[in-house]
């Protein structure tokens, strides 16, 4: 009876330590999210309390802990990191087949910067491995009424410069079933001023407007109210700066596409 007794204690700790294990491991960020620098972890072994660590990971992305000293965990999953500890406690004969468990307490490694013409730039922390750019400019407040639909991103990819751009409007409206995109730790995500046109003259609200898609001439004039009584649809100027840098005066049609930058001049009527 009083060998039952002591051993049970050590079978209730046994099955809570499993159980709790079982969650952890359970997680999404137990498996998707990488380590990096800056991240708060608990390292508990298992039977063993006195070495349980609290911790942060160096810019390097590496820990130290006792006994088997500096452990480079950065870049590596939770699960990974608790196998690498645990085999270097196992083969070092610190411990006989331990059993170490990772919490992470505060993030900070992997972050996504979101810049530009958004609500609330800033840096911001990826609960997982990756994070879908629209969730990253979500959490950013989105885009401001003047931010255009196109993002840019950059980042690395596969020891690579990285640069993507998105329309996001398109990615919706045309281009369904097309892969996602898709943010990772150390990405930026700029989002531009949107692309205006300038319509002055005989106008009623002479001023600069933003580009809608496929907007024409004759819609860019009925931003601007339309023409004065002075003035007419049929005797209108583009001006557009072509690549080279030299503008260009043209007569357009009233079903002609806008484009970013575009002048709009509405002339006087002659009768």
């Amino acid at each position: 009876m009083k060998q039952n007794f002591f051993k049970f204690p050590v079978l209730i700790s046994i099955v809570i330590f499993l159980i709790l294990s079982s969650l952890v491991a359970s997680a999404d960020d137990k498996v998707d999210y990488l380590l990096g620098a800056g991240d708060s972890i608990r390292i508990n072994v298992f039977q063993n309390p006195e070495l349980s660590t609290e911790t942060r990971v160096s810019e390097s992305g590496a820990i130290t802990f006792p006994l088997i000293g500096e452990v480079n965990v950065g870049g590596k999953t939770i699960q990974d990191a608790e196998q690498k500890i645990a085999q270097a406690l196992g083969s070092g004969g610190f411990v006989q087949q331990p059993q170490v468990n990772i919490v992470l307490q505060q993030v900070r490694g992997n972050q996504v910067a979101v810049l530009g013409m958004v609500n609330k730039p800033g840096r911001y922390p990826l609960e997982t491995f990756k994070m879908h750019l629209v969730d990253a400019l979500a959490i950013a407040g989105g885009a401001l009424p003047n931010g255009s639909d196109v993002v840019v991103v950059t980042g690395v990819r596969n020891g690579k410069a990285f640069k993507k751009e998105v329309n996001i409007a398109e990615s919706f409206l045309l281009k369904e079933g097309e892969e996602e995109t898709f943010v990772m730790a150390g990405d930026q995500i700029y989002v531009h001023r949107a692309p205006v046109f300038y319509i002055y003259g005989e106008v009623q609200h002479p001023d600069s407007y933003r580009v809608e898609r496929n907007m024409t001439v004759v819609q860019a004039l009925a931003k601007g109210g339309g023409p004065t009584v002075r003035g007419t649809q049929r005797n209108m100027k583009l001006y557009r700066k072509d690549e080279s840098g030299v503008i260009d005066k043209t007569s357009p049609e009233l079903g002609d596409l806008i484009q970013a930058d575009d002048v709009l001049y509405v002339e006087e009527s002659l009768f």
